[in-house]
């Protein structure tokens, strides 16, 4: 099997960097979505919440706390028949969206919980007070008031994300993963899987810069 140089596959390498951000773009918006959600239940039926309800809290803490614990390979694995279930195939970047999108839905669900805890009790009472319902003190008090804090949990999610979908490529989910392993690591060609690294690691300084100035430019705003 002839090697390629490093310079011979950057049309490889560019294929696959945009399979990487699809995966990961899409997955992230489903992220986001789901995370809020369930991280707002979280919050909201927790025992000192505005609606406590202690059996759905257990209940919703338990399913993210499994999610949370099983390493990614083991849950991209294991959602193999799901995935073939949900797209009609296990193989390409739109099959590893299921996988990444369950994976990190637990994580960030924690994260927007925890920004939640974090807004001052004070507000939410004042809020309260003026006759706010729990869904005007949700949407005009915790999540505003939480916004930085969000943004950065975004920003992990979306570096965690990147790693997620590099590791999908071990069951063949496309992206700079799969380039690495079927072109570099399969190939005995280092040069070539150090271009993969290089690009990966570049993606996730840029998301880690974007994230990063988009808290600081809220911060200015306050």
């Amino acid at each position: 099997m002839n090697k390629l140089s490093w310079y011979d596959a950057l049309p490889e390498v560019w294929a696959a960097t945009l399979d990487t951000l699809y995966m990961v773009g899409v997955a992230f918006l489903l992220t986001v979505v789901g995370g809020v959600l369930v991280g707002v239940l979280l919050h909201v039926t927790a025992p000192d919440g505005l609606r406590p309800i202690r059996t759905l809290y257990l209940v919703v803490g338990a399913v993210v706390n499994v999610f949370r614990s099983l390493p990614f390979l083991v849950l991209l694995i294991a959602l193999i028949g799901v995935t073939r279930l949900v797209v009609g195939t296990a193989i390409g970047p739109t099959a590893a969206l299921v996988p990444l999108t369950i994976g990190a839905i637990p994580f960030f669900a924690r994260i927007v919980e925890s920004a939640l805890r974090e807004v001052p009790r004070g507000r939410v009472d004042a809020a309260r007070a003026m006759g706010a319902s729990n869904g005007q003190i949700v949407t005009k008090v915790l999540l505003p008031e939480s916004l930085s804090s969000l943004i950065s949990g975004a920003t992990l999610t979306a570096v965690l994300l990147v790693g997620y979908s590099a590791m999908a490529g071990v069951v063949g989910g496309g992206g700079l993963g799969d380039f690495a392993i079927v072109y570099g690591y399969q190939r005995f060609n280092t040069p070539v899987l150090m271009v993969a690294v290089v690009v990966l690691i570049v993606l996730v300084q840029a998301l880690q810069t974007v994230g990063d100035v988009a808290v600081r430019a809220l911060a200015h705003r306050r």
